[in-house]
């Protein structure tokens, strides 16, 4: 069975070359082939998920050579979990740009969209910290093909900012490597762990600024302040289908504080002790609060969600800090909500813009289907926003109850109950300003979901032709995705005392790596492990 563990990297780099060179010019059999191989990852990734509930860690070594000196990947109760919310997200994101012709603007949509899952999938399962900088590259080559995809001198600009912003971490995460394998002659995440603990605190200093320079490096990812700033621009430029899947991006930085931080850094090392838990507390603070300050400001729609992305991993940092069991379950299911929220927002706001003509928030405008519009748009806002009945009320409680064992709990209560009311009247000024609008278009008004696209021949880089496509028409189909984010917030409300359950479980593991520590260097006993 542990061959499994390496499908969900093997297949979106096997199919993703397919789509480059051989299915560009054929749009239909592009589509055909990159929904059948995520459908494939997803009923993998949902085996996975199966096979990890008995608790057992499992590992993969790639060519079969030993830990530490080879690649191995691991699969626990988190990365498990979080193989299966990537590939729910990925079907819904592929479902909506099929269903609303949006991956007709360009030829390598496709590629790139399975490049990116190969990123995430690989980034979640590698059990080595060098190779989790080669998936965190392989994100950054394939989102910013997907940001650019449609052209734009904005989208370029702001695709330009987070290039450098993330060339500027992925500078940062070499020479945390190379202090750390200075100082420890290794890269897996379990020899890691075991050789910080054997370093005396006298000579652990360049441990504690290899810590650091990795948490900097986890924090641009996650977007946490003072690196926050990249998002807003990288969000409200790319288009909103992308802007979905990136909702799972930022969360690739949270996973690995969270996995880097317990079972590397933990709390019972010396070197470092509760000082990546202190910084990141302060950090988490500012960056709810600004999430909270933006979505009130925000003029456009496609910024408003921005902010309340960055106000949403502010609340989702806040609790990982408190490196506690019952922090992490409150963080991870904080995680689970907070994607499926962000996803559904930037999904349904690719319909209404569209449908609008306009993403600003006080333009005159034409929503048709305003009131199906209006009860998904409002669903998924009280969930962003953590109103009951959704799940973002319970991920918040959770949160305000595992903060109130840190010593400055009451800065956090205020922080997240502050930005949660501005992010409230926030999204209510929205709404009043998207959906109170005639449903009808007025005479002679052209339809602005039909528009005329500049197709670009690739091979010569010129514009070779243009062609008129309808983009996002609210059918049965394209309305599909955003009603199925929103479904499952209402499913993790529903079912949260399993969903908790099942946490603990995977916290248990976090913060009681014996299985993860002992497995990794096993001698190999097969090809493949």
């Amino acid at each position: 069975m542990n061959h499994w563990i390496v499908v969900p990297v093997l297949l979106p780099a096997l199919v993703a070359p397919l789509l480059a060179w051989v299915m560009r010019f054929d749009i239909t059999l592009a589509r055909v082939t990159s929904m059948a191989g995520t459908v494939a990852v997803l009923a993998v990734t949902l085996g996975l998920f199966v096979l990890s509930l008995d608790g057992e860690v499992r590992v993969y070594r790639l060519g079969d050579w030993e830990p530490p000196f080879g690649i191995v990947l691991v699969l626990d109760q988190l990365s498990a979990m979080l193989l299966l919310l990537t590939a729910i997200l990925g079907f819904l994101v592929l479902l909506h740009v099929i269903a609303t012709g949006w991956d007709a603007r360009g030829r390598h949509f496709h590629a790139l969209f399975q490049f990116q899952l190969m990123g995430i999938f690989g980034a979640f399962l590698t059990g080595d910290a060098f190779n989790l900088f080669v998936f965190f590259e392989v994100l950054l080559i394939a989102s910013y093909g997907l940001m650019l995809h449609g052209g734009g001198a904005m989208r370029l600009k702001a695709g330009l900012q987070y290039v450098i912003m993330n060339l500027a971490g992925s500078t940062l995460f070499l020479f945390a490597l190379g202090t750390i394998y200075a100082t420890t002659g290794t890269l897996n995440l379990a020899d890691m762990a075991l050789k910080v603990r054997e370093i005396p605190l006298e000579e652990a200093a360049l441990v504690r600024v290899a810590a650091m320079l990795l948490m900097i490096v986890f924090a641009v990812k996650a977007a946490l302040f003072p690196v926050q700033f990249w998002l807003v621009g990288t969000y409200s430029n790319a288009p909103a289908p992308v802007a979905a899947l990136f909702a799972i991006m930022t969360k690739v930085g949270a996973y690995s504080i969270l996995r880097v931080y317990t079972i590397t850094f933990g709390p019972d090392v010396e070197a470092t002790g509760t000082m990546p838990g202190d910084w990141l507390f302060w950090g988490a603070l500012v960056t709810t609060a600004i999430g909270g300050v933006g979505v009130l400001g925000a003029r456009g729609l496609m910024p408003l969600l921005s902010f309340a992305v960055i106000g949403s991993m502010g609340t989702l940092l806040l609790a990982i800090s408190a490196m506690t069991p019952a922090a992490a379950v409150a963080a991870m299911y904080y995680l689970l909500h907070s994607t499926f929220a962000a996803a559904a927002l930037f999904l349904l706001a690719d319909l209404v813009v569209t449908r609008r003509g306009s993403d600003t928030l006080d333009a005159r405008g034409i929503t048709a289907q305003n009131g199906l519009f209006a009860a998904l748009f409002f669903a998924a806002a009280i969930g962003m926003a953590g109103m009951p009945p959704l799940s973002g009320f319970l991920g918040k409680l959770l949160v305000l109850d595992t903060i109130r064992t840190l010593d400055h709990w009451s800065w956090g209560w205020t922080a997240i109950l502050v930005g949660s009311l501005l992010t409230i009247v926030g999204f209510a000024r929205a709404g009043s300003a998207l959906f109170w609008k005639p449903t009808a278009l007025p005479p002679g008004e052209p339809d602005p979901a039909r528009k005329r696209v500049l197709i670009v021949d690739d091979d010569t880089d010129t514009a070779s032709t243009t062609r008129e496509v309808a983009i996002g028409r609210a059918g049965p189909m394209a309305l599909a995705p955003a009603m199925g984010a929103v479904a499952m917030l209402a499913l993790l409300a529903v079912f949260a005392h399993p969903v908790s359950i099942f946490l603990e479980g995977v916290a248990d593991q976090l913060f009681e790596p014996a299985g993860y520590l002992a497995l990794i260097p096993a001698p190999a006993t097969g090809a493949g492990g």
